[in-house]
């Protein structure tokens, strides 16, 4: 564990900015952040699922109102191939090749898949630095990550995005916690 370049993950209510944070952070540093953010697919103003995109720019439908799936998160069913396909394989490669592992969501869907867990835990594992978001639901996997000594956790509710957002940079940039 490395406690002096800790692992930051945002937390927070649905649509309080958390990816558009990464978004913004990953910017600072766009050759030193490897991964995926999750994005959202909408029409006509409804959302109808989520998306991987790897930060080289793979693109896969994570969840959807039209897929039929055994895994399912309210009324999105969840394509765990692709998260595995895609997202595992963006994680893992941001682990062998750059110096800021990228993770955007550890959440409910991404759970079902022991393969995107273990990722997830090398990623914590190595001595490279995650930025990421974690869900807000108390789930034994995640009560796991938050509560290792080298996590450290950022809760933006829609107002303090920007304050959160420098923080992170004055800590990735000081390369302290």
């Amino acid at each position: 564990m490395n406690l002096a370049r800790p692992h930051l993950l945002i937390t927070g209510r649905p649509r309080t900015g958390k990816t558009t944070l990464i978004a913004e952070l990953i910017k600072h540093w766009p050759d030193k952040c490897g991964g995926f953010i999750t994005e959202e697919i909408r029409e006509r103003g409804d959302r109808l699922g989520f998306r991987l995109r790897t930060l080289e720019g793979r693109v896969a439908i994570l969840a959807s109102v039209n897929l039929s799936s055994p895994y399912r998160v309210s009324r999105y069913g969840v394509d765990i191939e692709s998260l595995e396909r895609i997202g595992v394989e963006a994680i893992l490669k941001a682990i062998n090749s750059k110096e800021i592992i990228v993770i955007d969501e550890i959440g409910k869907m991404e759970l079902y898949s022991e393969k995107f867990k273990q990722a997830v835990l090398r990623a914590l594992d190595s001595t490279k630095r995650v930025l990421g978001v974690i869900h807000l639901a108390k789930l034994p996997f995640l009560e796991r990550i938050r509560s290792r000594p080298d996590v450290m956790i950022f809760e933006v509710n829609g107002e303090n995005n920007e304050e959160i957002k420098n923080k992170l940079i004055s800590i990735i940039e000081t390369g302290a916690g």
